[in-house]
């Protein structure tokens, strides 16, 4: 089984248990399956994670992108 690092508090888990969020061309969307294209960002299940998420550039460093309130 993959093991995948949560991008916020740097926890290793398995690949399944972890949400995926992928930068698209419309944005950023969640991947529920793990395969859509482009480059993808783990977060783990923890509350505070994503608040983190929301409060930092984290996720703007993992995704390469600036990420808007829309997003």
């Amino acid at each position: 089984m993959p093991v995948r690092t949560c991008v916020v508090c740097r926890q290793k888990d398995a690949k399944r248990t972890l949400t995926r969020l992928v930068r698209t061309i419309d944005g950023v969307q969640v991947d529920p399956t793990g395969k859509l294209n482009g480059r993808g960002a783990y977060v783990c299940d923890d509350p505070a994670c994503w608040e983190r998420i929301v409060k930092t550039s984290i996720l703007n460093r993992a995704l390469k992108m600036n990420i808007t309130d829309q997003d």
